[in-house]
């Protein structure tokens, strides 16, 4: 059974005609520990919501402290799952449905790592969940990643592997799947094409070029992904603003890597 509920809250979450989406996240404090940009997070948001992105992501103590200001501007993804930098291979649930409904939100998040002894339940997790967001109406989004301990570190990017991931994800009926980015466009077009619901890429740990997380975003969108949700490097760049903008248009608005990059640097000298 369809619910009008769940509609309007996927064309706000994804207005634009393209179906496509721009998120972005400040949800790792409990996750990988209070770093830079989340230790000042009331203008760490102000900086980030001001660049327009389609929604973002976040933890129900942050968002019923901070979040009020912007309210009914950019809808909220509430985070209803962690794991932590002790356990850094299991997510555990810390809110949930109702608690979403009672604070607004668009969509809920739940975190699901495969390829772990602990995968059944993580994927029973995931799907007790996808049951009780649909009941409601509410979109389902899971950052779900293919780094469980029977899985290699040098294998967590491999292609096959994150198509199983994301792959899990479609099958429990997940609205919007985040995951890694195999590391070329054509192998993240086997992933696309291999699961038949919105495939998105996360950020991923910083450290690379700012024109690599740019052509990254080019390269997810030619390939038939669905968008991106980024955090800490868009949050601990110098002018999130101006990032977050930046990203529209390579999303929204078809931008290459180039124009991105005169459009960045325009925004950085006004």
């Amino acid at each position: 059974m369809a619910f009008l509920g769940k509609t309007v809250r996927l064309n706000r979450l994804v207005p634009q005609e393209d179906g496509l989406y721009l998120g972005l996240t400040v949800d790792h404090a409990m996750a990988r520990g209070v770093m830079p940009g989340l230790d000042t997070i009331e203008d760490t948001l102000a900086k980030l919501l001001a660049g327009e992105p389609n929604a973002i992501t976040m933890h129900k103590g942050i968002a019923d402290s901070c979040f009020g200001p912007y309210a009914g501007k950019v809808p909220l993804v509430l985070k209803c799952s962690t794991f932590s930098p002790y356990q850094p291979d299991a997510d555990v649930i810390v809110a949930d449905v109702e608690e979403a409904v009672r604070m607004g939100a668009d969509a809920v998040s739940v975190g699901c790592i495969v390829g772990g002894n602990n995968q059944p339940e993580q994927i029973r997790t995931l799907s007790q969940f996808s049951k009780a967001a649909a009941e409601v109406g509410m979109p389902l989004v899971t950052h779900i990643y293919p780094r469980g301990n029977l899985i290699a570190p040098e294998d967590r990017m491999a292609w096959k592997n994150v198509l199983y991931a994301a792959r899990v994800a479609a099958e429990l009926g997940i609205d919007f799947i985040k995951t890694n980015y195999p590391g070329n466009k054509a192998d993240f077009e086997k992933v696309v094409r291999g699961t038949p619901t919105r495939v998105m890429v996360a950020g991923g740990a910083p450290g690379g070029t700012i024109e690599s997380y740019l052509q990254m975003t080019r390269d997810v969108i030619d390939a038939g992904g669905k968008g991106v949700t980024y955090g800490r490097f868009v949050f601990q760049y110098k002018n999130p603003t101006a990032l977050v903008k930046t990203l529209r248009k390579i999303i929204h608005e078809g931008y290459s890597v180039k124009q991105a990059q005169e459009y960045l640097a325009e925004l950085e000298h006004e």
